[in-house]
């Protein structure tokens, strides 16, 4: 006879961050939950060039909900998906030259017939 057996754990807390800095600019994140399922926390960094990203975000019963601050080119202060972006860059349209490539297939009798 197979026996199961529920055990009832209470709601663990936790908090956890770190921070790292060196010449080439910093990075960080912060996270602290209530057990309940209640999640609130940052994540960000600042690279040698002054160009950087902000994340505070919660995460709840009403689902994940970012907030953005940056200064990154290309960026506007566009709200996607209910994240809130605030953008110190100026914008700039850039467009990439399109390539386009011929497939050329290489048939010199290796392999199986």
């Amino acid at each position: 006879m197979l026996q199961l057996s529920c055990q009832h754990h209470d709601p663990i807390p936790y908090k956890f961050g770190y921070e790292v800095k060196d010449h080439e600019g910093s990075q960080h994140r912060h996270e602290e939950g209530d057990g309940h399922g209640h999640v609130r926390g940052s994540y960000g960094y600042v690279d040698h060039k002054g160009i950087h990203r902000e994340v505070h975000y919660v995460a709840d019963k009403g689902g994940f909900r970012a907030e953005i601050k940056t200064n990154e080119p290309g960026t506007a202060n566009q709200d996607p998906a209910q994240v809130k972006i605030h953008s110190d860059a100026s914008y700039h349209h850039h467009h990439e030259p399109h390539h386009v490539h011929d497939d050329i297939h290489d048939n010199h009798g290796h392999g199986y017939a």
